[in-house]
């Protein structure tokens, strides 16, 4: 079984917010594999289904974003996985718009929702890191990250979001480069803007 979990903020103020693509791929993932219906549990709103024959949960935590590990812990506990069957979709700042990279293990650079995650579950969690670039400044990240996705920016998020639930075979059949390969040759990310982080 693989647990697939957004980051996120719950409610519709946060919905489309730089800090919700997590929740946005979850979204993309439940319509396009014919999951749901969306409940409660685990202190989130999760729905199931199959991809290439293996059981996937969806999870968007209602824990709000830096408490992300406490719902997934709940959800692991209740199914006594390891953490490797998480994986977490973010947002990240330090790389370049449309830009995917996945890791697994190591620190959480500054991300409080993978700090609980690291916190509540284990450093073993794979991450799916999504690039909505920075503003250029330390003191501006949290309003940017809190503010909704420009109208320029749906050119690259919205087949950054299908190529994530187009390839995810490859992700539950743990072939992490090609997935990463394959989601970048699905959605090839916008040139990169000199200011903005690679």
């Amino acid at each position: 079984m693989h647990i697939l979990i957004g980051q996120g903020n719950p409610g519709a103020k946060y919905a489309g917010n730089r800090h919700n693509i997590g929740f946005m791929v979850m979204d993309t993932i439940a319509s396009d594999h014919s999951f749901g219906p969306w409940r409660a549990k685990f202190q989130s709103v999760i729905c199931e289904g199959t991809i290439g024959g293996e059981k996937v949960l969806l999870m968007k935590p209602d824990t709000f974003y830096n408490e992300t590990g406490r719902a997934a812990q709940a959800a692991i506990k209740f199914y006594k996985l390891a953490p490797e069957a998480v994986t977490v979709f973010h947002d990240e700042i330090d790389l370049a718009p449309g830009r995917l990279r996945v890791k697994r293990g190591g620190g959480h650079s500054g991300n409080n929702g993978v700090r609980s995650m690291i916190a509540h579950v284990g450093a073993d969690v794979r991450r799916i890191r999504m690039g909505v670039g920075h503003p250029g400044d330390k003191s501006r990240v949290m309003p940017y990250v809190l503010s909704d996705f420009s109208k320029a920016d749906e050119a690259w998020q919205k087949p950054l979001l299908e190529a994530c639930s187009r390839a995810l075979l490859l992700l539950i059949t743990e072939n992490d480069e090609r997935y990463q390969t394959e989601v970048m040759r699905l959605a090839p990310a916008p040139k990169s803007d000199p200011k903005q982080a690679k």
